[in-house]
């Protein structure tokens, strides 16, 4: 369990009854990370009146730098305030979550960039994990799959 930018506690089992998109990012990233919500902000649009059905939900890879205030601007920036849970803690509260999925988390000496596993995981409406896509993912894929996902 961890908390969002918003101070609120957030747990994936909340969004029962969801497709869920699950991925590990950073506000500072100078690529992969937007690319990956920029695709997943592309999903969204796509889908339209059918994005209700999935959540999307960040976990951060850099508990000094990913603060509030960093991560509701990367959002807003983003056009992503309300549609995606951005959570951060600290490097304790979340190595277990990065462990729990299979996310390598390296920084560079001076903390310029973060070196981390650029993944998206397809989480069913009943909590299990039934797909994984890249980080250049395509929004037509999410577009198939989140009725399947939040079927399930």
């Amino acid at each position: 369990m961890l908390r969002d930018s918003r101070g609120e506690l957030v747990r994936l089992s909340q969004y029962r009854g969801k497709a869920v998109l699950l991925t590990f990012i950073y506000s500072h990233c100078p690529d992969v990370c937007p690319l990956i919500v920029s695709q997943l902000r592309n999903s969204l649009l796509k889908l339209g009146v059918q994005s209700s059905r999935v959540q999307i939900v960040a976990v951060s890879v850099d508990p000094d730098r990913d603060t509030p205030k960093a991560v509701n601007a990367f959002l807003a920036a983003r056009d992503m305030t309300g549609r995606m849970e951005y959570l951060i803690g600290s490097k304790g509260q979340l190595t277990p979550v990065w462990q729990a999925y299979g996310i390598e988390v390296e920084a560079t000496p001076e903390q310029r960039e973060v070196g981390h596993t650029g993944l998206v995981y397809g989480v069913t409406a009943s909590g299990k994990r039934r797909g994984l896509y890249p980080a250049n993912l395509q929004p037509s894929w999410i577009v198939h799959d989140v009725p399947i996902l939040a079927a399930s």
